[in-house]
Formats: structure tokens, sequence, C-alpha cells
């Protein structure tokens, strides 16, 4: 394995809660991201999945410096960024970009096409000179699938999937190594999904880049992810490649959310079991005690009321040498296959 471009440690982000109007009193906090371990290797695609809640888009915020985390380190290329500030913060933020979820609010309806994907360039105008800048705009509409021409047009005149491309090309302004892109297609349409997640592949190849996709539905994280990270809770529960977590998933929380995918052939409908939750996800202003998912798994037990489990290869399948044996926080870890691998359309 290549030494990782970024390595978060032990990352957390709580909001406090207060009380009072004149003498407010901080009476708890929201946790929103718990103590989160992963790393990311360049040209690598590490995808977050996770019910909505569990502190997905809190994490994305954190690694471009939107939200300052409460602990943790995020290390890029082993400096750690959370200490940075001035030139030195400026300087990381244009290797690390983000892609936004929602098409429609993350463009400024005032301004049009070109100044959208320009704005970087003011920001950083060491990267490109202001008699190139107009060129660099057109190229980066070419590259992202749209019109050069369309370049004096404003983001009202475009469908969903084409202001997506717009924010993908804003996001490729400065040639960054690592993108962050939240939920990038779930605002979209299923067909336009495809184009824009087969548009994201073809990027990566070409500008060699290092990706966080985050997203909660588990088909699109399969097709574009190389590692996968499922959260609940604020915290990553399993970890493992795309085929580790699809084919042979460990922890309850994984198995339950892989048996909820549609699965288009009626015979293997029949033959899957289908996982139900019980109950609520708990409040994460009171998280439970030991192992967080304990309050809706079927598998829970004494032990998981006061033992917090860790994230690591399970005891009971350190022995086999097959894809079940990869890091799953739960203490009554097992092999489980679910779900068969969906078919995705090629077409660009």
């Amino acid at each position: 394995m290549p030494e990782p471009i970024l390595h978060v440690t032990g990352l957390a982000k709580h909001y406090p809660l207060t009380s009072g109007v004149l003498f407010k009193r901080t009476t708890g906090a929201v946790k929103a991201v718990d103590g989160v371990d992963f790393t990311l290797a360049p040209g690598e695609t590490l995808g977050i999945v996770g019910e909505s809640g569990c502190g997905k888009s809190t994490l994305a915020k954190m690694l471009v410096n939107l939200e300052k985390p409460t602990a943790g380190t995020i290390r890029y290329k082993g400096e750690d960024i959370t200490r940075l500030s001035g030139k030195a913060l400026k300087a990381v933020r244009r290797n690390i970009q983000m892609v936004f979820q929602d098409p429609y609010t993350s463009l400024n309806p005032r301004m049009t096409v070109g100044d959208i994907i320009g704005e970087p360039y003011d920001i950083h105008p060491e990267a490109a000179p202001k008699s190139d800048r107009r060129h660099r705009v057109q190229e980066l509409l070419d590259v992202v699938g749209l019109n050069p021409e369309h370049i004096n047009r404003y983001p009202h005149q475009f469908s969903g999937g084409q202001r997506q491309r717009i924010g993908i090309a804003r996001a490729l302004a400065l040639r960054p190594e690592i993108i962050v892109a939240d939920e990038p297609v779930s605002a979209l349409d299923v067909s336009v999904q495809a184009q824009v997640i087969n548009l994201l592949h073809r990027l990566q190849s070409d500008f060699h880049l290092s990706y966080l996709f985050i997203a909660h539905d588990l088909s699109v994280v399969r097709h574009i992810s190389d590692r996968i990270a499922v959260m609940y809770l604020g915290r990553i529960v399993e970890t493992g490649s795309d085929t580790e977590i699809y084919d042979h998933p460990t922890h309850p929380y994984t198995q339950a959310l892989l048996s909820a995918v549609p699965v288009p052939d009626p015979d293997a409908r029949e033959h899957r079991e289908r996982i139900i939750l019980t109950g609520d996800v708990p409040s994460p202003t009171n998280i439970p005690s030991g192992c967080r998912f304990r309050t809706r798994c079927w598998k829970a037990q004494q032990r998981c009321a006061h033992e917090d489990p860790t994230l690591a290869i399970p005891a009971s399948l350190r022995h086999t040498a097959g894809p079940a044996a990869h890091a799953s926080a739960c203490h009554f870890a097992e092999e489980k296959q679910v779900v068969p691998e969906p078919d995705w359309d090629s077409g660009t």
C-alpha cells in the first residue's frame, strides 16, 4: 500500500447544548462525529455510507475546514491541517476541494457559470494568470461534458445534472489532489446519476484524484469505491474493500443496510433474508452505553451494554484468510451474505 495522502485519527465534532437566556450554561452536546479513524491512499476512492444523521456530512465539512474539529487530527501528507491557519491553511485548501450535495443551492444564482468556475482563481490568483482564466474555464466546461459556449449563462438555465457538472468543474479548477464528494448524486434522477458517476470515474483517472465519496445509496457507493466505511451514530462500525463489505458483511448494521437494497431479480429477491430493524436511531445527545447499535441489534447481549467494541478484525474471524476477515466493531461479528452485486449501466 502506498503512503496515505490523508490520515484521520480520533476525529470528533461535538456541538454544545446550552440553556438559559442571560446566563447560558452547557447542558450536554450533540456528538455528530465521535472518534473516526481512516486513511485515504493516492488515487483511491473511499466510500462513506450510513443513515441520514450519522455524521457523514459533518465529517466532510471538517475535512475541507468548513467545520473545526472538537478533537482529533487530519493529516494531509503527514501535516496536521487542523492546526494550520492563514497562508498555510489556504495552500492546503487548494489541494482538498468539495462537491456539494445540492446542485440547486450550491451555485450562486446571481453569478454566471464562468464566474462560478473561475472564482477559485480569484481566491488563488497564483493558480492562473488573468489573461488565461476564460480559456481555462471553457476547458473545464468541456472536460465535464458541457458546452464551453455556455460560459455566460446562469445556473437556472441548466438542469440538475448539468449544475452538478458545474460544481465538479469548480472543484477541479485548482487541480486538487483530493475531492470530498458529499452525496453528489442524491438530488439527481437515476439515469443522470449514472452519467455523473461515470464522469467522476473518468476524471479520477485523467486528473489522478483521490475521492472521499459520501452517499446513502449503497449501489452507487459500490460502483465507484475501492474501500468502504460504514458509519452509525458518529462512528465507523465496519470498513473493508467493496467485495468484503458487500459480499461478506460482518456487522449487523451493515447486514441490515444491505438487505434493504432493491433487487430487480424476482428469484433472488425471494431467496434473500430481509432484516427489519426495530426502534429508532438513538439521539446523538444521548448515545447508548457500550455498543451504540445495541438498542436496535438482534444479537445484543449483556456484554454489549457495558463494553464498547473496537473497530478491528473480530477474533472469531482472524483465523480465516478470506474476505470476511476485515475490521468490524461488533462483539459477535459473523459473515452473512445478503445481496447480489447490482447491475450498473455503463453509459457515459
